[in-house]
């Protein structure tokens, strides 16, 4: 399976956090799934840094998720069009960005966010 990081499941597998569900960790750590992180995480996260509601240095987060193992996915301009397409379910412009990588690559979006179930398919609760 072809999975990608929500950026707080992303933040939660690299510290350890006991937020992080038994049944994310077991599809994490599966070395049958492949696991990837968007560069929209890391712009988030950049962001949440500069406006002092996240800390971290997003450099040392880039190094920690490779080094585990995670796959880099760029955002695209076909990406950017499919966020276009997306219903209105969810406002926030980082999440409606995953949703769109998750649905064009395709791949399953692993999130705790209740409001992205209503895109379908392509997420999983966890």
């Amino acid at each position: 399976m072809r999975l990608l990081l929500d950026t707080h499941i992303l933040l939660w597998c690299l510290v350890d956090d006991a937020a992080l569900s038994p049944q994310a960790r077991m599809q994490i750590t599966d070395p049958a799934n492949q696991i990837f992180m968007s560069s929209i995480s890391l712009w988030e996260i950049a962001i949440k840094v500069q406006l002092g509601k996240l800390k971290g240095d997003v450099r040392e987060i880039r190094t920690a998720a490779l080094a585990s193992g995670f796959q880099p996915l760029p955002f695209s301009l076909d990406h950017a069009v499919a966020v276009a397409q997306l219903p209105g379910h969810h406002r926030d412009p980082f999440d409606r960005a995953l949703i769109a990588q998750a649905q064009y690559e395709p791949l399953y979006l692993l999130t705790h966010d209740h409001v992205l179930l209503a895109y379908g398919t392509t997420v999983i609760l966890i």
